[in-house]
């Protein structure tokens, strides 16, 4: 009794430790399980936290697309800045001329005249003064060559005899002009020439439609300015309306004034010139004289130098003593003009320093080619006209600006 009660006991117990060690196993397996759960979602997290890492920012097809617009934008500006950049150096160059016309105009229809006529006489002034400077020195140039021409069968003699004597040659006039004439350079050089006629045409109706355009532009700047300027001021309010007034008349002031200051020179230097070449006999007095006037004043600092080199060189064709006698006026003249003529002149306009001059106009150059060099000096002097009415300046007490080092030993 007591062995099978114990037994019983013993399987009991032995039962009741299998439950328990199932119970135990049940939990580990379902901690196992939990943690493997566990652990499988953290890798999915770290996944989708890679996923989203790697995945385009929402900014950057907005960013890509924004570029992409810009850049088509300024391509497409590009291209129209380069198709209309000819339209706009022509209006600029109305501009200045419309300003350089202005003054004269104002003064024309002060009077009484309406301003189309006023505009129109002086625009027909203005062109016959340039057609006939052009005209002058083309007839010079043109008598030139033509004598030139004449006279090449002379000079080639007399290289030939030249070379002959001198290099001990049996060279002889006719065999080298059949020769040159029958040569194959020669030949390709006329029909390059035959070829180039319809390019060169088509650069002279080019320029011919410039010149046009050139024209009309001016005409309706300086016949329409006032109401340019009240079109202008329409769109800004009261209080910078006048600020712009008197920037205007700033630049017609400036500018016509510094125009006809050199007209006005140009025409006194001129005159004494064709005085001076009609004396000593030089042939085309005239129109050396007038290419003396323009040059010297419209060209700064090397303008002197240019105009004079060719009185210089058609006196010398006359009479050696002829070009030292010019060479000797054009240098007095310079001084004259540069003390005394100039000064005067310019009292009531504006004086461009030489040096500021030249500059501009190689910067002009450099910037717009040769059209910026002819609007260079206008354009300076209007910014020095600026400068001069908005800059505020102080008189300096100082000796040693006046007298550099020197005054440092100057007594007190």
């Amino acid at each position: 009794m007591g062995a099978s009660e114990s037994d019983a006991q013993g399987g009991d117990g032995g039962q009741d430790d299998g439950r328990s060690e199932d119970r135990d196993d049940g939990r580990d397996d379902g901690r196992d399980e939990d943690r493997r759960a566990g652990a499988g979602v953290g890798a999915g997290g770290d996944a989708d936290a890679d996923a989203r890492d790697r995945r385009m920012p929402r900014w950057l097809p907005r960013a890509l697309v924004l570029a992409l617009l810009l850049l088509g934008c300024y391509q497409l500006l590009s291209w129209a800045f380069d198709r209309v950049l000819g339209l706009l150096l022509n209006i600029l160059i109305s501009f200045f001329l419309a300003l350089a016309m202005e003054p004269a105009v104002d003064g024309l229809a002060a009077r009484g005249m309406r301003r189309g006529l006023a505009t129109g006489i002086v625009f027909v002034i203005t062109l016959a003064a340039a057609g006939g400077f052009l005209a002058a020195l083309g007839s010079v140039f043109a008598d030139q060559i033509t004598k030139i021409i004449e006279n090449l069968p002379s000079y080639v003699s007399d290289v030939v005899s030249w070379i002959n004597q001198t290099f001990h040659t049996d060279l002889d006039v006719d065999s080298l002009q059949s020769g040159v004439i029958h040569s194959d350079w020669v030949r390709q050089y006329v029909q390059s020439g035959a070829q180039n006629v319809w390019g060169i045409s088509a650069t002279v109706l080019g320029g011919v439609f410039q010149l046009l355009t050139v024209c009309l532009f001016t005409f309706y700047f300086a016949a329409d300015g006032p109401r340019l300027r009240a079109a202008l001021c329409s769109v800004l309010p009261p209080s910078r309306q006048a600020e712009v007034l008197r920037a205007w008349e700033i630049a017609v002031t400036k500018t016509g004034g510094y125009l006809y200051s050199r007209v006005l020179m140009a025409l006194v230097s001129g005159v004494a010139h064709y005085i001076f070449l009609q004396l000593i006999g030089v042939p085309y007095a005239p129109a050396l004289a007038a290419w003396v006037g323009v040059v010297s004043q419209f060209v700064p600092t090397v303008g002197t130098y240019l105009a004079g080199a060719l009185p210089m060189l058609i006196a010398f064709t006359v009479d050696p003593w002829s070009a030292v006698w010019v060479l000797v006026f054009v240098t007095a003249y310079q001084q004259v003009e540069n003390y005394i003529l100039q000064p005067r002149i310019t009292a009531r306009t504006v004086d461009i320093h030489p040096a500021v001059a030249f500059g501009s106009v190689i910067a002009g150059t450099s910037l717009l080619g040769v059209i910026g060099a002819l609007i260079a000096i206008p354009a300076t002097a209007t910014l020095q006209g600026f400068l001069g009415a908005y800059v505020k300046r102080y008189d300096v007490a100082d000796e040693r600006v006046k007298w550099g080092t020197r005054a440092r030993r100057r007594p007190s």
